[in-house]
């Protein structure tokens, strides 16, 4: 996928179908900018229906697809209004064919990978023991404790437990995920209850090839995890500021936009393990403070 296909395709598809209505309709400006959206509508069921694209792909593009579809609504309602007027046989055809004059010398332009970074925090009411404890290794995650919401929407595989055998440097933890997904994460920075940082690898080639769309699937052509790094900061008595952060890299001729939902995706998946950690910490402190107390 390319700038090209996101941006004339559309385009081009919105032009030709309020080109070739008729021309009481071509003249309503409501009608020009939002009947595409029932030709896009369409195209996304019929590539669904035949697994040509996954919903999660159309989830991400189908913005760019119902914006530039208007916008050749637009040019389609333009020209047919002009055609009226001045008898003229023009011919919107370039707009429809334009896909593929440019699509291949825009996919012959080399791309380079970017390297983006993903930043989320939480406060934690515990000690600072209780807290690394549930950072380093994190037991199964219940359905009422997942708060995640715009990965199940994308189909992505929920985090389901992560084990750490080694609290030092060179440690292997490992990350499951929902639907055969794993994350071999290896230490390589390490302050007890300060600070852990963990190069990420993707078990890529041993996922089910249902278990991702092929443009989010983590460790492929297009987009991948490279590490991650937790810092424990005090703020208070007893409470923490528990920093987790990621870097990961895309590889498109539209990186701009694609590392806009990369990072809402990491945000989503990294704010809901912060949680499970903040909510786990909490609860067994407030326990122990009971219990002491009595």
């Amino acid at each position: 996928m390319s700038w090209t296909f996101f941006i004339t395709v559309p385009m081009g598809l919105g032009a030709l179908m309020v080109y070739l209505s008729p021309l009481k309709q071509a003249k309503l400006l409501g009608y020009a900018l939002f009947a595409p959206w029932l030709l896009v509508l369409a195209v996304i069921a019929i590539t669904i229906l035949i697994e040509l694209e996954g919903w999660g792909c159309w989830l991400m593009i189908s913005p760019l697809f119902f914006i530039f579809s208007s916008l050749g609504g637009g040019v389609g309602r333009y020209f047919k209004i002009r055609k009226s007027k001045k008898q003229e046989n023009l011919n919107i055809s370039i707009l429809v064919v334009l896909p593929f004059l440019i699509g291949p010398l825009e996919n012959s332009i080399a791309t380079k990978p970017e390297i983006y970074t993903t930043y989320t925090s939480i406060i934690i009411n515990s000690d600072a023991e209780t807290i690394w404890q549930n950072v380093t290794s994190v037991r199964e995650i219940q359905k009422n404790e997942d708060h995640s919401q715009l990965i199940p929407l994308l189909g992505f595989p929920k985090p389901v437990k992560a084990e750490l055998d080694t609290l030092a440097i060179g440690g292997f933890r490992k990350a499951i995920f929902e639907r055969g997904l794993i994350f071999n994460e290896t230490v390589t920075q390490y302050e007890d209850q300060k600070l852990m940082t963990f190069q990420i690898k993707a078990n890529t080639f041993e996922i089910p090839s249902t278990t991702l769309d092929e443009h989010i699937l983590i460790g492929g052509a297009y987009f991948d995890m490279l590490n991650g790094t937790y810092e424990l900061k005090m703020t208070g008595k007893n409470q923490y500021k528990l920093i987790l952060y990621s870097n990961f890299s895309m590889k498109t001729t539209f990186n701009s936009y694609a590392s806009i939902w990369g990072n809402w995706i990491m945000k989503d998946i990294q704010n809901n393990i912060l949680k499970v950690i903040k909510s786990r910490s909490e609860n067994k402190y407030d326990n122990l403070t009971s219990y002491n107390q009595n």
